[in-house]
């Protein structure tokens, strides 16, 4: 990476209220035509594509929104909004920005959230997904009813004990201190709202939306990444899609492995403009 990269995080209007974003694009250089929009996994923020902004910058602009209700993204006016609310939301943060073709990558809930605008939009060009949720009706059931417990806020600090044995155990007890720190902010300063993007991503089914992508998808994942194991049902659902797989890795590829995740994704986008 040899441009030099500006960096800078801005406010647009989605169907909530204001959207936060965090951008980095090249410096007097001739960036790419299409946008990479980054969409992050719930209940986390764009503070996790912070350090691959640099490397994906150096190519093209790129524009990571904080989900709405995660991050300081304005939330709904409550929960039960559903994938393509979100998708909507985020995708009228775009237009207010100014963005006209792009690539979207979503992560877990972003993966979902991506497919959804890939239906709504045109100027979605081609769709880069790590961790579909192509869960059965019982997998979804077992997630709605376990996987978001409410949080008590105690003086004791119980809520940080639960979340870091809750990022030990889905994330490993070998996840850098960094990681687990951003994750446990980001996880704690919506204790009240955490699971409503979380429920809505596992009441999404999403095989209908991925048996009509027409765009160029790529399916980038950790080989250890929880989802990994439903990428051939996605490949095979969707008309042009392919897989790279990233070894050793257990998850959050753009958080372990920021330069190489954005090789691939700068790859990607360069096959689609020609």
């Amino acid at each position: 990476m040899t441009a030099e990269v500006t960096t800078w995080r801005a406010y647009h209007s989605g169907t909530w209220g204001q959207v936060h974003l965090r951008g980095s694009k090249p410096v007097g250089e001739s960036a790419g035509d299409t946008t990479l929009v980054l969409l992050h996994e719930s209940p986390l923020s764009s503070r996790v594509w912070e350090k691959m902004l640099p490397f994906s910058g150096a190519y093209r602009q790129v524009l990571a929104p904080d989900t709405p209700g995660y991050g300081v993204s304005d939330p709904p006016e409550g929960p039960g909004h559903e994938i393509p609310d979100y998708a909507e939301s985020i995708l009228a943060a775009m237009e207010s920005a100014g963005v006209g073709d792009m690539v979207v990558v979503g992560v877990h809930t972003g993966a979902s959230i991506a497919i959804e605008m890939a239906q709504q939009s045109e100027q979605v060009r081609g769709v880069v997904l790590s961790g579909v949720a192509l869960l059965t009706p019982e997998q979804r059931a077992e997630y709605l009813a376990n996987w978001t417990p409410p949080i008590e806020l105690t003086s004791e600090g119980d809520q940080f004990d639960w979340a870091l044995a809750r990022y030990h155990r889905i994330w490993g007890a070998d996840t850098p201190p960094w990681m687990l720190n951003t994750a446990i902010g980001d996880l704690l300063s919506v204790w009240d709202r955490y699971f409503w993007g979380y429920q809505a991503a596992f009441r999404y089914d999403p095989e209908p939306a991925l048996r009509l992508l027409k765009q160029p998808t790529l399916l980038l994942d950790a080989e250890g990444d929880l989802l990994a194991e439903y990428d051939p049902l996605v490949e095979a659902m969707v008309t042009d899609c392919r897989t790279e797989i990233i070894p050793g890795l257990r998850g959050q590829l753009h958080m372990r492995a920021p330069e190489e995740t954005a090789r691939h994704l700068e790859e990607f986008t360069r096959a689609i403009e020609k």
